[in-house]
């Protein structure tokens, strides 16, 4: 009975064709993520009063660092071989064989693309001299909200899909030439990131004012990463390898995951500074902290940074 209360599921995962350029459900949905959540950012880097160049260079950074940590964590974990086998297509969106076809990036790896997040984030940092955890938990509201949409893209693809099942919402895949229904784990982890979405989103307008830095991130890594491995016991193996380990590539990629999440959020918890305090800088107002009076200085890039300004100022006016 199971059977007929199922979702045959049969959707061409092709948007449309055109000779070789083949655009998928999958690129639209992870590109119009990276979109909302850019957009996203911007908003609370005007919130928080900072220059708008500064967010253009972060959201470069941000983006580079995230696919090639996707794409790169993909072929180390899952396809090692495509190294020596076809180099190319590990770094072109491309498909040389049997003939030439532009496929888009077809095998990304989110563990990668979280490593790839944290050194884009570190770069960006470097050059703008901002405090790194304090970019890190901007960067985390906005994460799960592209992960769910990049979830129902594997939905779109019929890739990453559970075991068989004999509950009523099981999906019966027939792209992969399934039978029988089996977890929609891609809706379960898209259900849990949108839902880890707007709850961040919640903390961030509403409770950042009272939290300290750190808290967020950690409570980010341990929801996330901690609901991730919670539904990989119920996924398919992706990889032949898997079937004879007790913990996938994805459980055990997820451990220290979880583990530094506990460890930033008992850290931010005792020792971190205020959630809303700007790269280091003080933040008065708590609706809009960044918005308070300035002090104007010439040649200074950035308002706040006028202490040592003030101070020469005034050993000058003493002298005189």
């Amino acid at each position: 009975m199971g059977h007929f209360l199922s979702v045959y599921w049969d959707v061409n995962p092709e948007f449309f064709t055109l000779g070789p350029v083949h655009l998928r459900y999958y690129s639209i949905l992870m590109v119009g993520g990276f979109i909302v959540a850019a957009a996203l950012v911007r908003y609370m880097f005007r919130r928080e009063g900072l220059p708008a160049g500064l967010f253009d260079r972060f959201a470069v950074s941000v983006f580079v660092g995230t696919l090639i940590g996707l794409r790169l964590g993909h072929c180390l974990f899952y396809q090692p071989e495509m190294f020596l086998e076809s180099p190319l297509e590990v770094f072109l969106p491309v498909r040389f064989s049997p003939k030439l076809e532009f496929i888009g990036y077809q095998g990304l790896a989110s563990h990668g693309g979280a490593i790839g997040i944290l050194i884009g984030v570190w770069w960006w940092c470097r050059k703008a001299k901002r405090n790194y955890l304090w970019a890190l938990e901007r960067v985390v509201i906005v994460v799960p909200l592209v992960g769910g949409l990049v979830r129902l893209g594997n939905l779109f693809n019929s890739e990453i899909y559970g075991t068989e099942t004999s509950l009523p919402w099981g999906f019966i895949f027939a792209l992969r030439h399934e039978i029988l229904p089996h977890h929609p784990t891609q809706i379960y982890e898209a259900l849990v990131y949108f839902m880890l979405f707007f709850l961040m989103w919640f903390l961030y307008t509403k409770k950042f004012v009272k939290m300290k830095r750190g808290m967020a991130f950690g409570l980010f890594l341990i929801l996330l990463f901690g609901m991730r491995f919670v539904i990989e016991f119920i996924k398919e193996p992706q990889v032949e390898f898997e079937m004879t380990m007790a913990l996938n590539m994805g459980q055990l990629m997820s451990l220290p995951f979880v583990i530094v999440g506990v460890v930033m959020l008992l850290r931010g918890w005792k020792h971190g500074k205020p959630a809303m305090e700007n790269a280091g800088h003080s933040m008065k107002s708590e609706k809009y902290p960044m918005k308070d009076k300035k002090i104007k200085v010439k040649g200074e890039k950035y308002p706040m940074k006028d202490e040592l300004y003030k101070e020469k100022k005034l050993k000058i006016k003493n002298k005189k």
